[in-house]
């Protein structure tokens, strides 16, 4: 009843009785425990709600006298670790830095999670810094948690950097979990581990709360087994935040129930653009079957494909060094870390850079020269940042996706993997990545559309048909 259970089903099952909350909770800890701690050791999660039972029994105290909140109550929900929560969690972004460090306030979307009556289950292993720390670190390791272990095959990278909240889902240690993206770290990870991943327009979900990488690229977003249960968590995470200024536009375009989108006929007339060019060129000799098979899929469920639709500046935007995430890092941490307070040991970037100088056996193996350049940039005024941020915008939107979809009237662009993360992290758009299949040998790959701005209805609505028509997902068999 409760083993890959999707949040429809176990609330049917809370509704008449058949399960508790409180029981729900005790499933998930077990398995922790058994999977995670034991078994195969994936390391996904760094630690649990000491509190969880107790809200889990709360929370069915008032099922059972005023009924329920919505979808996601009674629901156990796992964090990624750069999201802020004030209760008797930690929130370290993986760095030993802040292992200690108790939030003095929770991220806006933990205050969201908690008024829509979600159990805040713990918190996810991470690739440490969300892999902005240095070069060469592997996805899914921190000096905080050590290495997140892909359930799939243990040779297989789990993806980063929200990589313990993916394995999490995929192994059936939660019903959903949150993580974050700057540049593919919701789509690479949901790609490795065969999950759905919603990556949201950016102000859609508040970034209040969250460790920042660049605040003109970061989101938070939804990681779940089905695009049901991503939308379903994407209506509570999405809405206007007074204390993030880019959630204003949301106003006009979050929706408080983005299930409404779920038609499994929802590929019926829609135009695909397949970018042939550059991201269909990086595929293996393993994943282009799999990728030829979901394409045939998109084109048998109704959908016109238009192939190819080459984006006019996809090997320039993949081929350009963008400074923007080095300058806007240094600010947006210093901000945070400011922020905490007491709660902190270090209180800036430079206070972070000398921790781990102090420490190298345990936080620098494998550097931290991203750190130290980002402490070497002078501010968003100077004309490097501003020409980078230029060209970013240029070669992803107005040169890039908006004239291509503008000219062949597309719905969406649909990629092979996370191999479109970039171009639309940059312009700020939208992606949701669905299971696709699976190589001979098991490798598990995902499908991604990409939409412009404040597309996440029309994309969800593709990616359930899609999904509909394949049922693709099959659980790893380490965890079974």
């Amino acid at each position: 009843m409760v083993h890959e259970a999707t949040i429809q089903e176990l609330q049917a099952a809370l509704d008449d009785g058949r399960l508790t909350s409180m029981r729900l909770t005790r499933h998930f800890l077990e398995r922790i425990e058994a999977y995670d701690r034991r078994g195969p050791r994936l390391n996904a999660v760094l630690e649990v709600n000491p509190e969880a039972l107790e809200i889990a029994e709360a929370l069915d105290r008032e099922r059972a006298s005023t009924g329920s909140r919505g979808p996601l109550h009674g629901i156990p929900v796992l964090l990624k670790d750069n999201i802020a929560t004030a209760d008797r969690l930690h929130t370290s972004a993986g760095s030993l830095a802040l292992g200690d460090c108790v939030a003095p306030r929770d991220a806006f979307l933990v205050t969201r999670l908690r008024e829509a009556g979600a159990v805040i289950l713990g918190k996810t292993n991470m690739t440490e810094w969300a892999n902005f720390m240095t070069t060469g670190m592997p996805a899914g390791y921190s000096s905080r948690g050590g290495q997140v272990v892909n359930p799939y095959e243990a040779a297989l990278s789990p993806g980063g950097s929200s990589s313990g909240s993916a394995v999490a889902v995929t192994a059936d240690l939660c019903t959903v979990a949150v993580g974050t993206e700057t540049s593919g770290s919701i789509l690479s990870p949901a790609n490795q581990n065969s999950v759905v991943g919603i990556k949201p327009t950016v102000g859609l979900v508040s970034r209040s709360g969250i460790v920042p990488i660049a605040a003109s690229q970061d989101t938070a977003g939804p990681l779940a087994r089905t695009v049901a249960d991503a939308a379903a968590l994407l209506g509570v995470l999405a809405g206007a935040d007074p204390g993030d200024r880019a959630t204003r536009a949301s106003r006009a375009h979050a929706r408080p129930d983005y299930t409404a989108s779920l038609d499994p006929r929802g590929l019926e007339g829609a135009r695909v653009g397949v970018p042939r060019a550059v991201f269909f060129e990086r595929l293996s000799a393993a994943e282009m079957p799999v990728v030829a098979a979901a394409l045939r899929a998109l084109r048998d469920a109704g959908a016109t494909l238009v192939d190819p639709a080459d984006i006019p500046t996809a090997r320039a935007v993949t081929d350009f060094r963008s400074d923007v995430m080095l300058y806007e890092f240094k600010r947006g941490l210093n901000r945070y870390l400011t922020g905490l307070g007491a709660a902190s040991p270090v209180k800036s970037l430079r206070d972070l850079i000398r921790f781990n100088e102090a420490r190298p056996r345990e936080t620098l193996r494998f550097g931290q020269v991203l750190l130290l350049a980002a402490q070497s940039t002078s501010g968003l005024g100077a004309p490097t940042y501003r020409v980078s941020r230029a060209e970013d915008l240029r070669l992803s939107r107005t040169e890039g996706l908006d004239p291509l979809m503008e000219r062949e009237r597309l719905d969406a662009l649909v990629f092979p993997g996370w191999t479109g993360a970039a171009i639309g992290a940059k312009a700020g758009y939208p992606s949701i990545i669905v299971p696709a299949g699976y190589t001979a040998d098991g490798a598990p790959l995902g499908l991604t559309l990409l939409g412009r701005a404040w597309s996440e209805p029309s994309l969800i609505r593709l990616a359930y048909a899609f999904e509909h028509a394949t049922r693709h997902r099959r659980p790893p068999t380490s965890v079974a």
